[in-house]
């Protein structure tokens, strides 16, 4: 059994209608991104987020959208493309983790991204790239990149 203690919380502040300094313009700036968020994680669950991004890609926030166990974790678009509408963001990034340390998609990894890259595209938003981390590994992939989306 693993534990973990938080030793520190901090909440930055910006200026109203100020835009995040953090252009999210690669998939290496995401994976960076993402790993921060694997720290704050139980190491033995599939976490999935989505990434709002306004139009000139600076980072709006960011949600965790589903918790699941070691192997799969459930995603509806209506929680990965309603948050987004509320929030005004332009584009989107998915990120999940694979807690077997192995990044490579799934097939259901893939139909899950073009089912929410058709959603998003008829609610006028793009879907930018979806991550793939490997846990307790600096491994990660773009789906992106591998022209599967």
């Amino acid at each position: 059994m693993r534990y973990r203690l938080k030793l520190a919380t901090w909440i930055v502040h910006r200026e109203a209608g100020q835009p995040s300094p953090r252009i999210l313009g690669s998939p290496e700036a995401v994976a960076l991104l993402a790993r921060d968020f694997l720290r704050a994680a139980d190491d033995d669950k599939e976490y999935f987020w989505t990434i709002f991004l306004n139009a000139q890609n600076h980072y709006l926030m960011h949600t965790l959208v589903s918790t699941g166990t070691q192997s799969a974790s459930l995603v509806h678009p209506r929680e990965v493309l309603g948050p987004a509408l509320r929030v005004g963001a332009a584009s989107l990034i998915l990120v999940h983790n694979h807690p077997s340390g192995d990044p490579t998609p799934s097939r259901e990894d893939i139909r899950l991204t073009r089912q929410l890259a058709d959603g998003a595209t008829l609610l006028d938003l793009r879907l930018h790239d979806h991550l793939i981390i490997g846990n307790g590994t600096e491994r990660w992939v773009s789906l992106a990149q591998r022209g599967t989306m």
